[in-house]
C-alpha cells in the first residue's frame, strides 16, 4: 500500500478552476495519442479471436445439427434426437454464455482482462474437444456448455481489453472490427458445415476445426501485456506498490504503442493516474454503486443498447432467414446452408463498411441511420406477410435491408459503446451485466418467437418488432452520447 507522501509524489491532480461554472471537472487533454499501427495489430487480433470463435459456433452448429440427426452421416447410435435434445445442442452454448457472463461479474476485476481471455481460450478448447469427441449425448451437452462459458468470458473481456489498450483515434474501428471477426467466424462456420455435412461423423470435424484457433488465442493472450489501465486501477485501490505498478504500466503501454516516445507514454500514464485520483477510484466499487450516478447512466446506455439490439428481432430474422426465403417463393433457398453463406457474405461486407467509417462519422449517425433502416425493413416484412404475400421480392428486399442495416449499427456499435461508457472502476462488473442482458435478451427472443408467431401471426409480430425499433431510435436520439475521438477518461468525465 503506497503511503500518502508517495501518492503525492506519484500523482499530480489538476483541480478545476473555481470560476469554471461550465463543468465540475476538467477533461484530459491527451486526445491525440502517438502510436505505431503495427504495434496495435496483435493487441486487437488475439482478443478478437474470441469473437471469431463465437461466430464460428453459430455457423458450424447450423450444419452440425443436420449432420448429427442424420441416420446416414451421424456416426452415432443416438442420432434420433428429440426437439428438446436438439434445442440443448443448438442453445447449449447460449446457456453457457449466460453462466460465463454472470461469472465474469465476480472474477473479472480479480483476474484482469488478459487473464480472463486466457481462461476463455481454455474453456473454448476444452468445450470444443469434448463436443467433438463426445461418446454420448450428455458429454456433448457438457462440451457445449463449457464452450458457451468461453463465449461469455470472451465477449466480456475482449471489448474491454481492446478498448483499454487501443489508441483513441482508432479505438472505434478496432472494437467494431471485432464484430467483423464474429461475422467472419459465422461465415467460416457455414463454409466448414457445408464441407462436412455429408461426411460420416461430419459434426465432429465441424466442432474440432475450432481447436487450433483456441490454442492460438490462448498463446497470444499469454504473450500480450496486461491492460495498463487495469494495472493502475489495482494499484490505486491498494493492490500493489504504486511506484512499481506505474513503471510496469509504462512498460506495457510502450509495448502497445510501439515506436511512440517513452516520454509521451509516461505522460499518458500520469494522466490516467490523475483521472483515477480525481474521480475517487481509490476505493473498491460496491455492488450498489453500479446503479448510482454516472455508473447508472452508463448502465442505462449500455444495457439499453444491447437489449434493443436483440428485441428488435435480430435472432429471429437471422434464424428464420431460410424460412423467409422459402415462403417468398425462392426454391433455391431450401438449401439452408447456401442461404446462410449468402447472408454471411452480406453481413461481412456491411460490417466492413461500418469499421471503415465509425471513427470518421461517429457512433450516433451510424446508430440512427442503421436502426432507421431496421425499422423500415421490419415494417416491410410485416406488410409482406399481411398484405403482399404474392410479392416475394418485398420479403427478400426487406431481409437484405435488415441484415445490412443491423451490421451498420447495432451489430458493431452496440459492442463498441458498452466497452466505452462504463467508468474504469466499474467497467468489469458493468460490462458483465451488459453482456448478460445481451445473451438473456437473445434467448428470450429466440424462444418466444415461435409461440408468439402462432398466437398473433407473423405479420403482427414483425410489426411489433418494428415498433420496438422506433422506440430504440428515440432511445438512441435522447440518451446515447457521441464518443468519437475521446479517450476513455474523457468519456467518463463527459458522463
Amino acid at each position: 500500500m503506497a503511503s500518502k507522501d508517495e501518492r503525492d509524489v506519484e500523482i499530480h491532480v489538476s483541480s478545476p478552476a473555481p470560476d469554471d461554472c461550465e463543468a465540475t471537472r476538467p477533461l484530459l487533454t491527451a486526445a491525440c495519442e502517438a502510436y505505431s499501427v503495427s504495434a496495435a495489430i496483435l493487441p486487437f487480433f488475439f482478443p478478437a479471436l474470441g469473437g471469431l470463435l463465437y461466430g464460428y459456433d453459430i455457423g458450424a452448429t447450423s450444419g452440425a445439427t443436420i449432420s448429427l440427426k442424420s441416420s446416414a452421416f451421424s456416426g452415432t447410435s443416438w442420432y434420433n434426437l428429440s426437439s428438446v435434445q436438439t434445442g440443448l445442442v443448438v442453445s447449449g452454448s447460449l446457456y453457457g454464455a449466460l453462466i460465463g457472463s454472470a461469472t465474469a461479474f465476480t472474477i473479472a476485476d480479480f483476474l484482469g482482462r488478459r487473464r480472463e481471455l486466457v481462461v476463455a481460450s481454455v474453456s473454448y478448447l476444452v468445450g470444443a474437444l469434448l463436443t467433438a469427441a463426445a461418446p454420448n449425448f450428455l458429454i456433448m451437452v457438457v462440451g457445449r456448455f463449457l464452450y458457451g462459458i468461453g463465449i461469455g468470458l470472451a465477449m466480456h473481456a475482449a471489448p474491454m481489453y481492446i478498448a483499454e489498450t487501443a489508441p483513441s483515434q482508432i479505438r472505434g474501428m478496432l472494437i467494431s472490427l471485432k464484430e467483423f471477426f464474429i461475422v467472419l467466424g459465422m461465415l467460416l462456420g457455414y463454409i466448414v458445415g457445408n464441407l462436412f455435412v455429408e461426411v460420416l461423423s461430419g459434426w465432429r470435424y465441424m466442432y474440432a476445426a475450432s481447436t487450433p484457433i483456441c490454442v492460438i488465442m490462448g498463446i497470444g493472450m499469454c504473450w500480450l501485456p496486461a491492460s495498463p489501465r487495469w494495472l493502475l486501477l489495482c494499484a490505486t485501490q491498494g493492490n500493489g506498490n504504486l511506484r512499481e505498478t506505474k513503471e510496469n504500466a509504462t512498460r506495457c503501454l510502450c509495448r502497445l504503442r510501439g515506436q511512440a516516445s517513452p516520454d509521451l507514454v509516461s505522460e499518458q500514464v500520469n494522466l490516467i493516474l490523475d483521472e483515477l485520483s480525481y474521480v475517487g477510484e481509490e476505493k473498491k466499487a460496491g455492488f450498489s454503486e453500479i446503479f448510482q450516478g454516472k455508473c447508472l447512466k452508463a448502465m442505462i446506455i449500455g444495457c439499453g443498447l444491447v437489449f434493443f439490439q436483440q428485441v428488435t428481432g435480430q435472432p429471429s430474422v437471422l434464424y428464420y432467414a431460410a424460412t423467409i426465403f422459402q415462403s417468398a417463393g425462392f426454391s433455391g433457398a431450401s438449401d439452408a446452408t447456401r442461404v446462410s453463406i449468402l447472408l454471411g457474405v452480406l453481413k461481412l461486407i456491411m460490417t466492413g463498411v461500418a469499421v471503415l467509417v465509425v471513427d470518421k462519422l461517429g457512433r450516433r449517425p451510424l446508430l440512427i441511420g442503421g436502426v432507421g433502416g431496421i425499422a423500415v425493413a421490419l415494417f416491410l416484412l410485416s406488410s409482406y406477410y399481411t398484405f403482399f404475400s404474392g410479392a416475394s421480392y418485398v420479403a427478400v428486399i426487406a431481409l437484405l435491408l435488415y441484415v445490412g442495416s443491423y451490421q451498420l449499427s447495432f451489430g458493431p456499435i452496440g459492442w463498441l459503446m458498452i466497452s466505452e461508457v462504463f467508468p474504469l472502476k466499474l467497467r468489469g462488473r458493468g460490462l458483465s451485466v451488459a453482456v448478460l442482458v445481451n445473451f438473456a435478451s437473445n434467448a428470450l427472443v429466440t424462444f418466444a418467437f415461435s409461440p408468439l408467431e402462432d398466437l398473433i401471426g407473423t405479420g403482427v409480430l414483425f410489426a411489433s418488432f418494428g415498433v420496438i425499433a422506433v422506440a430504440s431510435l428515440a432511445f438512441i436520439f435522447c440518451i446515447v452520447p457521441e464518443t468519437k475521438g475521446l479517450t476513455l477518461e474523457e468519456i467518463e468525465a463527459k458522463l
